[in-house]
């Protein structure tokens, strides 16, 4: 037993064991009475009811046909049905398929055909639309009622799959930049080592408490958070939904000593009003992708919060690149966690290494088996594209200075992050494009008021058939039946021509340096 955490992941050392199953089932047997997750204004489960809890839902599984080595998705809002789910299918070989709750018609429709399950669980506030658009497809998916399954037992634990670090055991899906999204394959090592990685940089254990506050369809909420505490004893604290005026209540309420965050919650965070209670908690640790400089100093002078660090890292190729304890960020990405990781700075255009304070791609390799992912669901051609000259291409600009530090610059690649959730310019185009009197369509990143780093609005121009008169309210509304709600566009703009170049692409850079202009209408719904 480890006398400085006896709750500590026995095996976090042998990344053989880096098995999800294998790790949860030993804590639940060493720590039964462990106090491991409490639900904002919820119940609070040992990892004994933990346990129980998934066991009942691998049983339901199991009544619906599900085994091993088959695929569920998940479309779930609420974390106490979400994560037993997640447990069960990994107790069960399961290959676990979680969907953004945001997500609609077509868009939504692309993931669940490219997921290929038999069967699909739902919210009850979106199971009606999601049951409607299945059967419009004339999809053979079974899309049942979360509330509706109820468990007539449990499993054995004899019956529990541990698998191999390389089994897939999660596929998240992440923005497409010249096509539809995109998922990703994720082996059991690629998970484990995003907890792994938040439990070394951050020095995470057993009395530390973490406010999980990102949806659990991300793997930021759901391995770097909460399977993290799952390995280390820490407990979790977990909110539904993120709340920027009830964010301090719960840091102080909880005494929570750790959190992740991302560039848009910070600056929602740091908007609030001042308080006397602002220094007034536990808080000692931030990590934030981004960081820009600003919502840091806030935390660190009006909030009293001692460390505050700077991440980098993708749902592909976790996360490579960790600020320092003890070190300020400075706008920048983080240093090398060079332990699992190599990263490097090379030139977009012929893939060469370039000199340290000059731009080029960001571009990441795994040192850990099975420490990335192992490619894009049903995508194979994307994989090799990615993976050119055995280097992951994050399609991201950046600096790496003498010191080791790396800042993001801007993207190559043509997507758009608003809000932590990074959006297919292809799927917000295609939206508008399904509009008859539409004829062309291109979608494109503007910066957000507030949003340094990585944060954006969506823009969308268009040409229309006959220069009919608009009602942008109707164009939207059409628009917002094939979108997610954080992919809806905060600017339109109508146009004659598009500037494009001598093959016809679209030249979305001129449009992005025109910005938003005196003929574009603009979204206060946003």
């Amino acid at each position: 037993m480890n006398k400085v955490n006896p709750f500590l992941y026995s095996n976090i050392d042998n990344s053989n064991h880096w098995i999800i199953s294998e790790i949860i089932l030993n804590q639940c047997k060493k720590h039964p009475e462990k106090k491991i997750i409490e639900f904002v204004d919820g119940p609070e489960w040992s990892f004994n009811i933990l346990k129980d809890i998934a066991f009942e839902k691998a049983k339901i599984l199991k009544d619906l046909k599900i085994k091993q080595g088959d695929t569920i998705t998940v479309m779930v809002d609420d974390p106490i049905e979400f994560i037993p789910y997640w447990v069960a299918s990994s107790f069960l070989g399961v290959m676990f398929v979680a969907l953004n709750t945001g997500l609609k018609g077509s868009v939504l429709y692309h993931q669940i055909k490219l997921a290929n399950s038999s069967v699909m669980i739902v919210s009850d506030l979106h199971y009606k639309d999601v049951d409607q658009l299945v059967k419009e497809k004339k999809s053979k998916i079974k899309v049942f009622n979360c509330s509706e399954l109820k468990s007539k037992g449990m499993i054995l634990e004899k019956e529990v799959y541990v698998g191999k670090i390389s089994d897939e055991t999660c596929t998240m899906f992440t923005s497409g930049t010249s096509g539809p999204s995109k998922g990703v394959l994720m082996p059991n090592a690629h998970c484990v080592l995003f907890a792994v990685g938040t439990i070394e940089n951050y020095k995470l254990n057993h009395n530390h408490i973490f406010y999980i506050s990102l949806p659990l369809f991300h793997a930021n909420g759901l391995f770097m958070q909460l399977l993290a505490c799952i390995m280390v004893g820490s407990k979790a604290v977990i909110k539904s939904r993120f709340s920027a005026s009830n964010w301090l209540n719960d840091i102080r309420k909880y005494n929570v000593t750790h959190t992740n965050m991302l560039g848009a919650i910070a600056a929602f965070i740091t908007a609030q009003p001042p308080s006397e209670n602002d220094k007034d908690h536990n808080l000692i640790l931030i990590g934030s992708a981004p960081l820009p400089s600003e919502p840091e100093r806030v935390f660190r002078d009006r909030f009293g919060v001692k460390d505050v660090l700077p991440l980098y890292g993708m749902t592909e190729v976790n996360i490579p690149l960790y600020g320092l304890i003890n070190e300020k960020g400075d706008g920048k990405c983080g240093k090398l966690y060079h332990k699992y990781f190599e990263v490097e700075i090379r030139d977009p255009e012929t893939d060469l290494p370039i000199k340290d304070g000059e731009v080029g791609e960001i571009v990441v390799r795994p040192k850990q088996p099975f420490g990335f992912m192992s490619g894009y669901m049903g995508m194979p051609e994307k994989t090799v594209e990615t993976w050119r000259n055995f280097w992951f291409h994050t399609g991201d600009a950046g600096i790496k200075d003498q010191s080791g530090s790396f800042t993001f610059v801007d993207r190559i690649k043509d997507c758009i992050r608003r809000r932590g959730e990074n959006i297919s310019s292809y799927e917000v185009e295609q939206a508008f494009l399904e509009i008859s009197y539409i004829t062309e369509a291109a979608a494109y990143a503007i910066p957000a008021k507030g949003g340094e780093g990585m944060e954006d609005e969506v823009m969308v121009a268009l040409m229309i058939n006959n220069n009919m008169l608009i009602d942008y309210i109707d164009l939207l509304n059409q628009a917002k039946k094939n979108l997610a709600t954080f992919a809806v566009p905060k600017y339109i703009r109508i146009m004659d021509h598009f500037p494009k170049t001598q093959t016809g692409k679209i030249q979305k850079n001129k449009l992005r340096e025109d910005g938003v202009t005196v003929d574009t209408w603009q979204n206060k719904n946003i």
